[in-house]
């Protein structure tokens, strides 16, 4: 093969995704350099790869760069591939793409299936704009909400349920939906208000958030009240807050709005 960096996509479920162009190249490199090595030996059995394999993630980067950069500019072809779906994408990839530019190394991309767009085309939401903002981080969330078009995390299953009541404080208003085991067996998924999920069974396997667009219409008397209804049984501060925040008006409006109501708890 030409001499090279290559990033190889790999399936991120269903290996019936392997694009023949990605076999080939995994087959004829002269290494590839493997997220964790023992991840990608399922896949290299199923399609009979036996190219040399080195292990290149976020822990060994800084060792390993320099070697596979060397074997680059002495006319090697290398292979990068994560555990599943794109290199780089919230996986390693992204430090050894820089360097090899840097080296004015050939750099190729064989590409393959990205959950986040996946889940982003299974929600429905809008897709126009969108922006992926990784790992799920709740320390961010109040500056993501700020973000009005579609927004994408990535989350663990043993987190799913923290993170759904973090968007239903936050982000309340906005539509989300819970996309896991894209691409396999059990793949669903689930569209709804952060509140109304937040009794869901606990979603197994890898998941994929989609946020929907802040809504841009100011609620009208009759949602409002919903509202006020549907969180009245809460502390009258708290469930104002609440409101304000879903409903997009003043917390001083919200507050009032609650007392009204009269069957706030103070």
């Amino acid at each position: 093969m030409q001499s090279g960096l290559y990033i190889v996509g790999t399936p991120i479920g269903n290996l019936s995704d392997m694009s023949p162009r990605a076999i080939d190249t995994l087959r004829n490199v002269d290494l590839i350099a493997a997220e964790d090595t023992r991840v990608f030996s399922k896949l290299a059995a199923h399609f009979d790869i036996k190219t040399p394999r080195i292990s290149c993630h976020e822990h060994n980067e800084r060792d390993v760069i320099p070697e596979l950069i060397e074997k680059l500019q002495n006319g090697a072809a290398i292979a990068a591939v994560s555990d599943a779906g794109m290199p780089a994408i919230s996986d390693p990839g992204f430090r050894l793409v820089r360097a090899a530019r840097a080296a004015g190394v050939p750099v190729y991309v064989v590409p393959s299936g990205v959950a986040a767009i996946a889940a982003l085309v299974l929600s429905g939401f809008p897709t126009d704009r969108f922006t992926f903002c990784g790992f799920f981080d709740e320390k961010k969330l109040r500056d993501d909400n700020k973000i009005r078009h579609t927004i994408i995390y990535y989350e663990s299953p043993n987190r799913i349920m923290t993170t759904i009541a973090a968007l239903a404080r936050v982000m309340p208003e906005r539509q989300i939906a819970i996309v896991r085991e894209i691409t396999k067996i059990h793949e669903e998924t689930i569209i709804g208000y952060p509140a109304d999920l937040m009794h869901i069974q606990p979603p197994r396997g890898e998941i994929v958030i989609v946020v929907a667009p802040a809504p841009e219409h100011k609620m009208s008397d009759a949602e409002i009240t919903e509202i006020v209804n549907d969180i009245s049984a809460s502390s009258t501060k708290g469930a104002a807050a609440d409101l304000a925040r879903r409903a997009g008006i003043s917390k001083k409006e919200a507050y009032r709005r609650m007392l009204d109501k009269g069957g706030a708890n103070d």
